[in-house]
């Protein structure tokens, strides 16, 4: 990323935002949304195996983990759009090459088993890819926005919120209704949507910008920022509860409470649905109260909500506390978002970037495996264990927030 292109952006009207930066973003958003949430749920419908839809949790996990050690580079030396297109255009490819497999193998055989495993480790790969990008691009938005940018970085949020509002639901829907070939094949549609929109004006290459990148240049900035390092490990802790809940809830759902993939879908959209109104609500109180006293009551309302969703037992208690709990993420993510986009130099941007979410995404393959080891029956222990941890790391995290004199007022 380089700061030249910033006066350019900070003349670009809205609508040029709309079509170069928000529908791309909306498109890749949608797709991320199905990958994320719908190809659990393909795997559980192919193999009908607990234990192996949470392994395949963790392997759509474990390569984006990987992946991260490179992205950011990737998109600091060779540009955001060319890196979004190119992701969007393989995940495509990939997805379709699933579907056709899978038409002609029989749900439960071995070659159809090892599509849908290695259909969520190459999906989890190219899916970061293009999300660091989107993401780079978003941040320089938001630099340009000045004492705007939580308004700028609730608009990208939303986004992604509205797409995850429907993507689990469409996903179970198209999955239930129109089988493995359909559900992949809108979600091929998207990416290839995505790719065309092209994200026209995203940044060039730096060139010369990747001998300074990598995990090294950002764990040096994030090291030297001791207010986005606090707030980036309380989330490391309270995405261990994140993690584990969406790992363990199609088994939950549909093996434990008896329910539909299409009901499983729909806990993640209500609670999508919670976390975009949430988002709307940290912008207006943002400025009304400041970033930290927001963050904080986004801290302890999803810690609360995770407390009672470890105590709950019907389908219904699951939907309700789900909603309640990513209420809390939504506004956490705006302040992180905020933080992040203020703090961190544009030059190394992608770097750190890269590195703060991999520490974020660091319990998602852990839940994966952790859920294929435990007998559901004994899944509701775990939950409660990692509310207990949520709670802890999220009051150590705001507490010193408040110290730090470079934390946003």
């Amino acid at each position: 990323m380089t700061t030249r292109t910033a006066p350019h952006h900070a003349r670009r009207p809205a609508p040029t935002l709309l079509r170069g930066v928000y529908l791309p973003r909306t498109a890749d958003g949608a797709a991320f949304a199905m990958t994320t949430y719908g190809i659990p749920l393909l795997v559980l419908a192919t193999t009908g195996s607990a234990t192996l839809t949470g392994l395949a949790f963790a392997l759509e996990w474990l390569p984006r983990l990987g992946a991260f050690t490179v992205a950011g580079t990737v998109v600091d030396r060779y540009g955001t759009a060319l890196i979004f297109r190119t992701a969007c255009v393989v995940r495509a490819l990939v997805v379709l090459a699933a579907a056709l497999l899978l038409t002609v193998l029989d749900a439960g055989e071995p070659a159809a088993t090892v599509t849908v495993m290695a259909l969520a480790a190459v999906t989890g790969v190219v899916t970061e890819f293009s999300y660091v990008a989107a993401e780079t691009a978003g941040g320089e938005v938001s630099r340009t926005a000045g004492v705007r940018a939580h308004r700028v970085q609730s608009v990208l949020l939303g986004i992604d919120q509205t797409a995850m509002l429907a993507g689990p639901l469409v996903s179970g829907l198209l999955l239930e209704h129109g089988g493995p070939a359909v559900m992949l094949g809108t979600l091929a549609g998207f990416s290839l949507l995505a790719a065309a929109l092209g994200a026209r004006g995203w940044t060039a290459p730096l060139g010369a910008a990747s001998a300074q990148g990598g995990l090294r240049t950002g764990w040096a900035t994030l090291r030297s920022l001791p207010a986005l390092a606090w707030l980036v490990g309380g989330l490391v802790v309270s995405n261990c509860a994140i993690a584990l809940l969406q790992a363990a809830m199609p088994v939950i759902v549909v093996s434990e409470l008896g329910h539909s993939s299409a009901d499983a879908g729909l806990i993640w959209s209500a609670a999508a649905l919670a976390s975009l109104l949430a988002i709307t609500a940290a912008r207006r109180a943002i400025d009304r109260w400041g970033l930290w006293p927001v963050g904080a009551a986004a801290a302890a309302v999803a810690a609360g909500a995770t407390l009672a969703v470890s105590q709950a037992d019907t389908y219904r208690g699951y939907l309700l506390l789900i909603a309640v709990l990513m209420a809390g993420e939504g506004g956490l993510t705006v302040v992180l978002r905020t933080l992040r986009s203020h703090l961190i130099p544009p030059a190394v941007f992608g770097s750190t970037l890269s590195l703060t979410i991999l520490l974020l995404l660091l319990p998602f393959p852990a839940a994966g495996l952790l859920v294929a080891a435990v007998p559901p029956a004994q899944l509701g222990h775990a939950v409660t264990a990692a509310a207990v941890l949520q709670a802890l790391g999220l009051a150590t995290a705001f507490t010193r927030l408040r110290t730090l004199p470079e934390t946003p007022a």
